[in-house]
């Protein structure tokens, strides 16, 4: 489907690009499991507002059709049940991400003084956006196990607390 039209967009363009990624769905072009392209994506695609777009992404989700996955995006459910995030987990991607750097300071594999990956490597590594990234880190942060060094990065604490 291309652009929705400016007077269509007003009055129902959500149903139309509901029923364009029910279609998209249904013929398998998103397999079950896969994670829809970003609403940036989509918004470009149909030349609509997020929230018009956000509208059709609900009217999906209501029909079981689609879940979200919090940090991660939204992925297409199995046929007749809901998507589950990956391995199972319903835990945010950013805490799974931070217990993993925590598990990785606790064992020792990262020491004190010791650099962090950055947010970029993180995105890459997790499949997650930046944004999430950041909230792993804050996480470890207020735990008192790193600190931010402004345009340098993010390390761990020299002295964890106790």
């Amino acid at each position: 489907m291309g652009p929705v039209s400016p007077r269509a967009t007003a009055w129902g363009a959500y149903k139309t690009i509901a029923a364009a990624l029910r279609q998209r769905i249904a013929a398998g072009d998103y397999a079950p499991g896969s994670l829809l392209p970003s609403e940036a994506e989509l918004t470009a695609e149909y030349q609509v507002s997020r929230n018009t777009l956000r509208r059709a992404l609900t009217e999906l989700e209501e029909e079981r059709l689609i879940t979200v996955l919090p940090g991660r995006g939204r992925i297409v459910a199995p046929a007749g049940g809901t998507a589950r995030a990956d391995a199972g987990s319903a835990e945010p991607s950013y805490r799974q991400i931070a217990a993993d750097l925590r598990a990785k300071i606790e064992g020792g594999d990262l020491r004190p003084g010791d650099a962090l990956p950055s947010e970029a490597d993180l995105t890459e590594a997790y499949g997650v956006s930046r944004g999430t990234a950041r909230q792993a880190f804050l996480e470890l942060q207020a735990a008192g196990l790193i600190d931010a060094v402004q345009g340098k990065g993010r390390f761990v604490k020299a002295t964890p607390p106790a």
